[in-house]
Parts: C-alpha cells; sequence; structure tokens
C-alpha cells in the first residue's frame, strides 16, 4: 500500500501578480494627457465599429435581454438601440458590437489582442451605476472616470501581454479582456484592494476560450462575440465577489491545481515594465481596413499596387509576401474560406481584394464577393515568407512596427516595384496622419446610425475634451439612443 500525503492546507498570501495589479487599480493616478487624449479617440474608433456593425443582422441577432421585455430599473443602454439592460448582458451586447467587424484598436507583443473590448464593460456598468446614483440624489461618473478606467483596462491587458503568449497553450487572448475588465468593474463598484485581488483571482480559475474559433478548420463568427462574452462575464465576476463570494489567493501558483501548472505548461508570467499609461500612450488603431491587424500594412501595400496590377490580373506569375513570423502563423492560409470570420483572418485573402478592387470594406468578406474567382486565383499564386527582422522589431518596444512587404511578377518576366510598409496608418509613429482619418471614420459611421442633427451633437462633443470630460456618463449615453 502507498503512502498518501495530505496537501498542506494553509491559505497562503495572495500571489503578488494579483496585487500588483490591484495596486495598480485601486492606487495609481494617470496623469498623461497623451494617453487621455488618445482613450477619448479610442472612445470615438470604438463607437464607430459599434454602430457599423449594427448594419450586420448576425450580429445584431446576439443584442437585447435574455429573455425578451425583461425590464430593468435603472438599466444600461445599449449605443445605436433602444435597448436597457441589465449591465451584465449591456457589456455583451457593447463589446460584441465594438469588435464584430474586426475594426476596433489592437495590440500586439507576445500575445495579441483588441484593448478596447473591455469597454463593453466600462460603459455598461458606468452608465448603470451612474443612473441608480441619480436616483439616490448622488453624483453619477463623469467620462473622464470612463477614460481613466479605459487608460487601466487597455494597460492591465496590454502589459500581461507583452512578455506572456496565451496563443501558445492554446488559450485565446480574450482571457485578458476578462480580467481586465472583472478588475476595473470591481473598483468601479467601491470594492476594497482585497475584494480586488478576489475578483482578478475569479477571472483567472474561471473557463477559458480556446483559440479554436480563430483558426482552420474551425474559424467562425465566435471570434466577434467572444471578447463581449469576456467582459460581461468581467463584470458577474465583480458584482459576486460584491455579494461576499470569496477569492482564491494562490490561483495562479498553486502546485498541481494553479493556473501555471493547469494551462501555462509550468511557466510563469513575465513582466517588461510596471503599469502606467504605456498602452494606451501605444495603442494601434484600425483606421483604414477592417482587416486582422498583422495584415494593415500588406492591405496598403496592395492598394498601392492596385493601379499597376488591375488590368494585368491575368498576367500575374506569383505574388511575393514579405511578413511578421506572426502573421504567418495565424492568418496565412490556403485551401477554401468558408464565411466572413474566416476570410477576415486570411492574409492572402486581405491582399488579392484590395489588388483587384482598390478597396477592402467589411462588405468584401461576405459571400457575394468571396464567390470572384479571381480572389481564389490571386491566393493561389502568393508565396509568404518571413523576413526576420520584421518579426525582431515587431517586438521591439522602441519600434513595435507591423512590416509588410507586397511585390507582383508577371508571367512576360516584368515586375512592380517591392512596396515595403513598416508601420500602419493607426500607429503611434503616425498619429498626426491618422487621427483626422480617425475621425472621419466615426463621423461617416455616426450618420449610418442617427439623424444628421444628432451624430452631429454626438461628434461635437467627442471632439471637445474638457466638455465630454466633465459630461456624465449617463447623459453620454442618452445621447446614443435612437
Amino acid at each position: 500500500m502507498g503512502t498518501h500525503i495530505a496537501d498542506a492546507n494553509v491559505r497562503p498570501d495572495p500571489d503578488k501578480e494579483l496585487v500588483a495589479i490591484a495596486d495598480y487599480i485601486c492606487d495609481t493616478q494617470i496623469n498623461s494627457e497623451e494617453a487621455f487624449d488618445t482613450a477619448r479617440n479610442c472612445l470615438m474608433d470604438s463607437l464607430g465599429c459599434a454602430m457599423l456593425a449594427l448594419q450586420y443582422p448576425e450580429c445584431t441577432k446576439h443584442l437585447g435581454p435574455i429573455v425578451p421585455g425583461t425590464v430593468v430599473p435603472h438599466g444600461a443602454k445599449v449605443p445605436g438601440t433602444q435597448f436597457v439592460l441589465d449591465p451584465v448582458k449591456a457589456a455583451f451586447d457593447i463589446g460584441a458590437l465594438v469588435r464584430w467587424l474586426d475594426f476596433n484598436d489592437t495590440w500586439l507583443a507576445a500575445e495579441w489582442g483588441h484593448p478596447s473590448d473591455n469597454l463593453g464593460a466600462i460603459l455598461a456598468l458606468a452608465d448603470y451605476l451612474s443612473r441608480v446614483r441619480v436616483a439616490q440624489g448622488q453624483a453619477p461618473l463623469s467620462m473622464r472616470d470612463v477614460l481613466t478606467y479605459m487608460i487601466k483596462a487597455h494597460e492591465i491587458q496590454g502589459v500581461m501581454a507583452l512578455e506572456n503568449s496565451f496563443n501558445r497553450v492554446g488559450l485565446d487572448h480574450v482571457i485578458l479582456v476578462k480580467l481586465a475588465s472583472a478588475g476595473v468593474a470591481a473598483h468601479m463598484l467601491g470594492a476594497t484592494k482585497a475584494q480586488v485581488i478576489d475578483v482578478l483571482s475569479q477571472a483567472f480559475v474561471d473557463g477559458q476560450s480556446m483559440r479554436t474559433y480563430r483558426h482552420a478548420p474551425n474559424t467562425g463568427s465566435r471570434k466577434s462575440w467572444a471578447a463581449g462574452d469576456a467582459s460581461s462575464r468581467g463584470v458577474r465576476l465583480a458584482m459576486m465577489v460584491m455579494r461576499g463570494e470569496m477569492g482564491l489567493p494562490s490561483v495562479l501558483t498553486a502546485p498541481r491545481w494553479g493556473f501555471y501548472d493547469v494551462l501555462f505548461k509550468g511557466e510563469k508570467f513575465k513582466f517588461q515594465r510596471d503599469f502606467g499609461s504605456y498602452v494606451m500612450e501605444h495603442v494601434l488603431f484600425k483606421i483604414s481596413f477592417p482587416a486582422e491587424f498583422h495584415a494593415q500594412t500588406a492591405v496598403e501595400c496592395a492598394l498601392k499596387l492596385h493601379d499597376q496590377v488591375k488590368d494585368r490580373l491575368e498576367q500575374i506569375d506569383y505574388i511575393a509576401l514579405t511578413t511578421q513570423e506572426s502573421a504567418v502563423r495565424i492568418i496565412s492560409k490556403d485551401g477554401p474560406l468558408h464565411n466572413p470570420a474566416d476570410r477576415d483572418h486570411c492574409l492572402q485573402y486581405m491582399v488579392a481584394v484590395p489588388l483587384i478592387y482598390g478597396a477592402l470594406t467589411a462588405r468584401h468578406y461576405e459571400d457575394d464577393v468571396a464567390a470572384d474567382p479571381r480572389i481564389d486565383a490571386l491566393r493561389s499564386k502568393m508565396r509568404v515568407t518571413e523576413d526576420p527582422r520584421y518579426s525582431k522589431e515587431y517586438h521591439d518596444p522602441d519600434k513595435r512596427s507591423i512590416a509588410n512587404a507586397v511585390q507582383v511578377f508577371f508571367k512576360d518576366g516584368s515586375a512592380t516595384d517591392k512596396v515595403e510598409i513598416e508601420y500602419p496608418i493607426g500607429h503611434r509613429r503616425r498619429r498626426a496622419e491618422g487621427i483626422p482619418v480617425l475621425e472621419r471614420k466615426f463621423s461617416d459611421a455616426l450618420r449610418t446610425r442617427f439623424p444628421k442633427a444628432q451624430a452631429e451633437g454626438i461628434y461635437a462633443l467627442c471632439k471637445d475634451p474638457q466638455r465630454l470630460h466633465n459630461t456624465s456618463i449617463n447623459a453620454f449615453m442618452d445621447m446614443l439612443v435612437i
């Protein structure tokens, strides 16, 4: 008979990683005006994405109360709709709208993701809490508060992603959406630092999404609502802890049963930098193209080549695509593409469309466009290779480039120039060029949903930093009701 040694049942101190995040949420003051201004632009960009998503029935079928007709006192409003929901479901709806078209901001590092996915949790919970406060004769949260929570959620998600690759162990990056949303939601609800730690622990012990829905042969529309689901879950966990649910102090480090041993192959999280406002200041905006970010500069390259190749498509011998290792690994695809979610994560498809049409919009991922035989004909002629320099500078914290190059070779031996772009228009290095385009994107998106005067009023408020900061979140959300 073997001897069984029982696990030591000694309640440990909280894992230091949880404490560091909670310290940041509870104690750090944000003083970077660049971060606040970028957060304001992020708010406009994200809401613009949400308005555009409302044009797609595959997205809107997910919106509204779980039980039709449910009435929620002081409920949160879903922008661009008439829905008034509990904050958990509202977080899902807003998060799904922001993410649906793969057009909101992006963060690329060892892990990638979309920090504005947290906006679902932040807007929904802030709106709900403010309406409750107003009903009780208290002051509501301001949009300055909302922008502060956006900066902190961006920072948690982004700093965690710098050195820690969840995709390499098969987990989806929305784990970081849940973590960041849960932490800031707890603080919004008035949690103590100990309670914030408890909420963060619940986010890690929770079931985590696999990346299966982002990769062949299972790529599908879940990737468009997974972040909304994660932000919603963060709000739910925070509300549970505020009702007295306990935390799990060694959720990461517990031998055999902790996150590191069960889901991270025994590795521990690495941190490149302390939490501050770095991520918001350096975040990448998808301004021009609803495309997976590793392909953004490739699309720009293809657009530059459109005039040179549009009348010579059948004369093309092959197309050389030079890119980074991450793009090779996650969006380089051969074979059939089964749905829009499959196509907007295919490097070859995203290059073929602008070569042919001179544009790339969300509509180009739909079945009618995908049926154009010229697209697959061009895909079959593409040769994708990694440039080690691109891969190195992709991870360089002082550069964070997302480089691609495209060159087209013809059957007669001639070729176009090799077009290389290292920084997309949404990069921090191209802010001066990019922000006017972002503002037009927002203005145009508002006009797809609201009457002219209402759209102009929303746009004018968002363009005025001081007035926006002083506006209550509930008044702001009221402006977004259709």
